[in-house]
């Protein structure tokens, strides 16, 4: 009798130690469930990222498609938020197509000073590397340039796009004036920046247009404006 109960008790015993096991690991699984999944969590916009992301889906549709195509419903889809989600950063499609124009100026601007330093500030050869790296620009983001130089006449009363235009042909004229300075050139550095801008900016637009390839094939436009920017400089 005393075996038999024993024997039991251990399996009494048995019985309830495999039931606290799989208690426990239940209990492990529901607090493991219940926390949050760090990647997931990071792939969800936090609120200071949204305006960001949609700014960048905004940039992308418009290299991609041109701003004749874009739409801010697009842009939310791209960046994976509701169509809501930009009204509560931007007034409306025009905003975040100046907002687009503002930050590509900037780019170019970037891009062209770092083209003179690296050719040598005020000196021919740096004016030259700046209007190659216009050309070079425009190339790179035929889309942008376009929308940056007109193609949305709305943005032209925009003070914002305006102030950013006008401080990157600055450094055109800031280029010329040193250039003046040291070559004795007795011109108006504000007209012979001109004079520089109408010719790259029509070589540009002429190249991305396709116009060059028919009229001139083969046409080298950097050595072009290697040419025809001393005879403009005076």
């Amino acid at each position: 009798m005393l075996v038999e109960l024993t024997f039991k008790q251990k399996v009494s015993a048995a019985n309830s130690f495999v039931k606290a096991d799989v208690l426990d690991q239940t209990q492990n699984a529901m607090e493991h469930a219940l926390k949050p999944d760090p990647v997931r969590a990071k792939s969800k916009y936090h609120h200071g990222d949204l305006r960001e992301a949609l700014l960048h889906a905004s940039h992308d549709l418009v290299a991609m498609h041109g701003a004749e195509n874009f739409t801010l419903a697009q842009a939310c889809r791209l960046a994976g938020v509701s169509t809501a989600a930009p009204y509560k950063h931007f007034r409306d499609r025009d905003e975040v197509l100046g907002l687009i124009v503002t930050r590509g100026f900037h780019q170019m601007s970037e891009q062209s000073m770092r083209a003179v330093e690296a050719a040598g500030v005020g000196t021919l050869a740096g004016i030259v590397a700046m209007g190659q790296a216009y050309v070079r620009f425009a190339v790179e983001n035929e889309n942008l340039f376009r929308l940056m130089f007109g193609q949305h006449p709305v943005l032209k009363t925009d003070e914002v796009v305006m102030g950013e235009g006008l401080g990157c042909f600055s450094k055109v004229i800031e280029q010329v004036a040193i250039y003046c300075d040291r070559n004795g050139v007795s011109g108006n550095p504000d007209e012979i920046a001109v004079r520089l801008w109408t010719f790259v900016h029509g070589a540009a637009s002429l190249l991305i247009d396709g116009d060059y390839g028919v009229v001139a094939p083969g046409l080298d436009v950097d050595a072009l404006i290697e040419r025809t920017s001393p005879s403009l400089l005076r």
